[in-house]
């Protein structure tokens, strides 16, 4: 992403980037932007009754219908861009944090044009860069990567250490790091 200075005076919003395993491979869920056009992950405006992970899972629900376990902190930043420079308004951009979001069970999303749709990563990449000037394409592609990283750490770690959702294992600098 750029720098923090661009970041800061950006408007913020919150996605949810939605996956779920199937043995071994990874599957993220996109959505269909508001025009249709183009794909993208689950995502909206910040509330100030919520946190970003709860905004970002609320996101994940209306425009997905999907209904999981979100990570409570950002995984990513990335800026986003909405709007085009031939109409009025022009192009507009916002810096995005994005939240991972396993997903547990699909429902029918309230948005009913934004199709759902289950694809892996090198076809959530081709999908999210189609239409998209390059830099933005990046961005995402980048997200997709980060988000393929966490998830590989989770598996691990959890394959380490099968009773690791229950409790916490001692004298682990890792899992002294996640669970203080």
């Amino acid at each position: 992403m750029g720098s923090a200075r661009a970041a800061k005076s950006l408007p913020l919003k919150v996605a949810a980037v939605c996956y779920r395993r199937r043995g071994s491979a990874v599957e993220f869920l996109l959505v269909n932007t508001n025009g249709g056009n183009k794909w993208t992950f689950p995502k909206g405006s910040t509330d100030a009754r919520l946190s970003h992970s709860q905004a970002a899972e609320r996101e994940a629900a209306e425009e997905a219908g999907a209904i999981g376990t979100i990570e409570p902190r950002h995984f990513h930043l990335y800026i986003h861009s909405k709007g085009v420079f031939w109409q009025p308004g022009g192009v507009q951009e916002f810096v995005v944090k994005a939240f991972l979001m396993e997903v547990h069970q699909t429902r029918r999303p309230d948005e009913a044009n934004r199709k759902p749709t289950w694809v892996s990563p090198e076809e959530a990449k081709r999908r999210l860069a189609k239409g998209r000037e390059i830099k933005y394409s990046r961005e995402l592609d980048a997200v997709i990567d980060r988000a393929l990283e966490r998830i590989q750490f989770h598996s691990e770690l959890w394959g380490a250490y099968p009773s690791a959702r229950n409790a916490r294992p001692a004298k682990d600098p890792i899992a002294t790091a996640i669970w203080p």
